[in-house]
Order: structure tokens, then sequence, then C-alpha cells
């Protein structure tokens, strides 16, 4: 038999909270993370919403001296991790450290430092390009830097799958300890992509809101009104355990991590497949990778990210997934309060299965108005939801056709 997959810890660094419990009473009460961008300077971009990290100070987390001389994607990361490390109640000891792994996903990794160099190579010259411009913004460093910071020794790498990034970090963390090749594994995803270039590369793309004067509710996943996600930063690290480990120390079990699913779409880098296709295949790897049916089901949190693509090939796939649209289970995107977090996004959002599951309440689609008719699935809009919950599903979706998939189950099941 394989071995069981528990979640024994989270740590989030979000526009809606630093800690599980703050992100969980924004979900529910509708406080949105989404305001009218302050960390850049946005007078001329044509998309000036994002969702900032409030109040971060990475001194709580990193030496001062670190803290200079990092990203503020690796600090985020170090931050989560620390923060899930804590909630598990788990000590790296020397003979646990060699079996514990560490999986950190970032879309675009030190981008804001690596931005800060060009600028200083173009106005000031090499001589003034800091030493430590390159390990600040590979993306591998935000695994590098949790290691460091916990004494974790084991198999370590960045996913790099960009909207699927914390996603894939946590599915194959999943495997790793599946296969035996650690007994714990620090998973998920960091971003900070708040910088002039990748703002203004993404409204190139027509990919951004631009409803500068509504920045609150500009993410509207699923709404006839939507024109585009809304850019956010942050991190979220899962504690990822064998179920043996986690026993024998007697750790808090949060949920269970039971399927992955993860495939490419191989048709465009930027759009979904039309038909879903993609997306469809990574569902039902996870069902099959969980033995289980799509009847089992209880709820999916949609990758939904406000894009008038992404939200009709995702409700156009659940379809083909679940039969029909009655057999569709209730569906939301947090992404209307969080923001889009890039490679951060899927591991954000499987925090957020966690915690329903935990709760037994679904997360509301906050801002869904007016429905659009090619999205005419139940959306849970404006108010969350009471439910049993067995096992839920999210759905993480990147540019380049990735799709990664993770299903989640209550535990101990019942």
């Amino acid at each position: 038999m394989r071995r069981r997959v528990v979640v024994t810890g989270l740590g989030i660094v979000s526009p809606v909270g630093n800690d599980p419990q703050e992100v969980w009473q924004s979900l529910l009460r509708g406080r949105s993370g989404t305001r009218a961008l302050q960390r850049i300077d946005a007078h001329d971009l044509p998309s000036r919403v994002a969702g900032e990290v409030p109040s971060f100070d990475p001194s709580q987390y990193l030496p001062p001296k670190e803290a200079r001389r990092t990203d503020r994607f690796i600090q985020f990361a170090v931050a989560a991790a620390k923060e899930a490390l804590r909630a598990a109640r788990l000590d790296l000891s020397a003979d646990r450290a060699e079996r514990t792994g560490v999986l950190i996903g970032s879309a675009l990794g030190g981008v804001e430092t690596f931005e800060a160099g060009v600028e200083a190579l173009r106005t000031r010259g090499a001589a003034k390009v800091s030493p430590f411009l390159i390990p600040m913004f590979l993306a591998d460093m935000a695994g590098g830097y949790v290691a460091i910071e916990t004494g974790a020794k084991g198999p370590n790498f960045a996913t790099l799958s960009a909207c699927a990034s914390g996603a894939n970090a946590i599915g194959e963390g999943l495997r790793m300890i599946r296969e035996g090749r650690a007994d714990i594994v620090l998973a998920g995803g960091s971003e900070a992509p708040l910088t002039r270039t990748v703002v203004a590369g993404f409204a190139a793309l027509q990919a951004l809101s631009r409803r500068n004067d509504e920045p609150e509710t500009a993410s509207r996943p699923f709404d006839r009104t939507r024109d585009g996600f809304v850019i956010a930063e942050g991190a979220a690290v899962l504690v990822l355990e064998a179920e043996d480990s986690a026993r024998q120390r007697g750790a808090p079990v949060l949920a269970e991590l039971v399927g992955y699913g993860t495939t490419a779409d191989a048709y465009h880098i930027v759009q979904p497949c039309a038909d879903g296709a993609g997306a469809v295949a990574a569902m039902r790897q996870a069902l099959e990778d969980a033995g289980l049916s799509a009847g089992d089901i209880d709820y999916v949190n949609a990758h939904g990210t406000s894009t008038p693509l992404n939200d009709v090939a995702e409700t156009i796939a659940l379809k083909r997934v679940f039969g029909d649209r009655r057999n569709v289970p209730p569906v939301s995107s947090t992404k209307a309060l969080t923001g889009h977090l890039l490679g951060a996004a899927g591991a954000l959002e499987a925090a957020i299965c966690v915690l329903a599951l935990q709760h037994r309440v679904i997360p509301p689609t906050w801002h869904l108005r007016e429905p659009d008719p090619e999205c005419d699935l139940d959306y849970v809009p404006n108010e969350p939801r009471p439910a049993e919950l067995r096992y839920v599903m999210t759905n993480a979706f990147g540019f380049g056709g990735h799709n990664a998939v993770l299903i989640f189950g209550r535990y101990p099941a019942t």
C-alpha cells in the first residue's frame, strides 16, 4: 500500500491576511485585498490595481543583513514556511532534517531585484550592479533560503510552470513522500511580481483588469462584466507529511492530500483550449490518482481568474468532467478577493481548500452580480455556504498550457 500523505501545517502571506485564520475570515466576510497599486509608480500604466501584502516586515523572519540581501519573493517564502512549521509543531532535528524536502514554485522569481539591476546597469554602469543580483532573483532561491533557515536537507528544487507552479510543487511533494524519498515536504509557491515591467507586460497582453476606479471589486470571476485578472503578491506553504510520521509525533492533521493530476494543453502560449481538454485530462488524472469518482467531489476551488477566456473554458471543462451542468458540485473562485498570485496562486488556493474542509464551509465567489450566460454553474455567489465537505478539488492553470489539479480530503475520512 502506498503511503498516505497529510497536511500538518499551513503558512500564508497574502493580500487578505498573513495567517490562515485572518485569511479565512476575510474570505467569509468579503474583505478584499485588491486596491490601488501603491508599491510602484503606476500613474501611466493601463492597469493600476493590485493585491499587495500589507504590513509585511521581513526582519521578523530573517536576520536584518539577510533581509537586505533577499528579494521580496524569497522573504515571503521564508515567512510562510516558518509559520507552517510552527503550526505543524515541527522541529527539524538532525535525524528529521535529512528526510525533509522543500519544493517552492514561482512563475517569475526575483523580478523586482532583476528590474532594479537592469536599471542600475543602464543608469550607473556595471560597477553599481549588486553582487547579490543573481542569487536574489534566481527562482530556486526561495527554496534554497527556506532550507537554510529551517535546516531541511532533503530534496530541494523549484517548480516553474507559470500559474500552476505552486500547485505543481504540492503535487510533486505528494509523489515524493509516496515514493519514500522524503517523510516531510515544505511545498508551496511564492511571488512578488509588482514591478512596472511586469504590470505593463501583462497589461499589454490585455490580461489585467483596467477597472482602476473600482479596485476592491475589480476581480469578478464568472461575471459578465469581468475584464481581466488583478495581479497580486504573496506566498503559501503547506507542510506535507507521511501519515505515519505525523501520527508518531502526535502532529495536528488538517486534511489529507489524496490526488494530483498534471497535463499540458499543447495548444497556445497564453490561451486555454476552448474545449478545456488539458484541464479535463488533469482533473481526471487527479480523480484516478485519488481513487475517486467525479461524484465524490463536494466543492471545486476554481482557477477562476476573472479573464474572459479562462472562466468560460474552465466552466466547459468542469461540465465535461462531471457529466453535465447539473452534476457539477459548487464552484467558487477566491481570486475575487485575493487577486491572482501567479505562481503562488495554486498554493494559496490549496491552503484555502484545507481551511474549507476544516470549517465545513464553502468560501463564496464575491463580486458576482451579473452572471455570464456562458458561465452557468453554481459559483456560490457572495455568501459563504455551510457544507459537509468530504473531498475538494482545486485547479491551477498557467501560461504555456500547464495544468495542475489537487484533491484534498477530510481527515479522518468519515
